[in-house]
């Protein structure tokens, strides 16, 4: 006699799911990456920030009692971009396909709440996807841009802190002054940069989640004569890899090397600190030098990740 098919569902997401849903990403990071990278604290930061609603914002995908799926959608842009995640198990695209379309529905009526008339949708999927993308372009999804994940070995022998160019200083962000400066070098190095959407101090510290964010990685350079000229957001709460989250220098001070002095600064810090990996993403299409900055300095791709957007309404 055959096996029943388990019947789909769907409920939101609690806070007290983030153990099933850390071990349904570690499942498919290793069929994407072949290693599991997906910490629980993270995914409890996910799911508590304060603009997140899990009761219409947050998706399980169960076929019986098994999770196959899950959906976060958050809107940073407050007009018609909203972000979501999204997530299937292999031979599960079914529920999969059910979850997504119940995060279509919600992110139109929420960038209708905005005032817009329509969503533009962004997802980012592993070019080793575990969703079947063939079911996305007949629903009008199509990739808009690539990103890759770099990483580079970690060695306490090797990786010592560099010295810094004549009139350049470099300092950790201790003060709550200097988190401001942070934020607002932040908001002025990626501007321009491809998706950019404009955050408030507070929002970006939540972002953030100060639960998880060791303010003694973080650090600002500055330079004689232009002042504070760059930023480096370092975290050190990973299981598998220390974590560059953003680097960015001034238009005004590039150029100079600021930006290879900020990376090698974190190299010997996170070394020192006994970690044996470093990563970071960057976005292929950067027009700033800065994958050719990373390839210098001993960073090499781990994996790419594919936007992939549709418009709805």
């Amino acid at each position: 006699m055959p096996t029943p098919i388990a019947t789909p569902s769907l409920r939101p997401a609690a806070l007290s799911d983030a153990p099933a849903i850390t071990e349904l990403l570690n499942a498919i990071d290793r069929a994407e990456i072949g290693t599991p990278e997906t910490d629980l604290h993270t995914i409890e930061s996910d799911l508590r920030h304060p603009e997140t609603d899990l009761a219409s914002d947050s998706w399980l995908g169960f076929e019986g009692d098994r999770l196959v799926s899950y959906g976060l959608l958050w809107d940073e842009s407050g007009g018609e971009r909203i972000d979501i995640e999204h997530c299937v198990l292999p031979g599960h695209q079914e529920t999969g396909q059910r979850v997504l379309r119940a995060m279509e529905a919600r992110a139109l009526a929420k960038a209708r709440s905005n005032g817009a008339g329509r969503a533009v949708i962004h997802l980012g999927l592993n070019t080793r996807t575990t969703t079947d993308t063939a079911l996305l372009t007949p629903r009008g999804w199509h990739p808009v841009r690539r990103y890759h994940t770099l990483t580079r070995p970690l060695d306490p022998a090797r990786d010592l802190a560099p010295e810094a160019p004549r009139g350049v200083r470099v300092r950790a962000c201790l003060t709550e002054e200097d988190r401001v400066r942070a934020h607002a070098l932040d908001q002025l190095t990626f501007v321009d940069h491809y998706d950019f959407q404009a955050r408030t101090y507070p929002q970006w510290l939540a972002d953030l989640d100060p639960e998880l964010t060791d303010w003694s990685l973080v650090w600002i350079v500055s330079v004689d004569g232009l002042g504070d000229a760059g930023f480096l957001l370092g975290r050190g709460d990973l299981s598998s890899t220390a974590w560059i989250s953003g680097l960015g220098v001034v238009r005004e001070a590039r150029g100079r090397g600021l930006g290879g002095f900020l990376l090698r600064h974190a190299f010997a810090e996170f070394a020192a600190r006994g970690r044996a990996r470093i990563g970071l993403g960057v976005d292929t299409d950067n027009d700033t030098g800065a994958p050719e900055l990373y390839g210098r300095n001993g960073m090499s791709v781990h994996y790419a990740v594919d936007t992939w957007e549709t418009v709805v309404g």
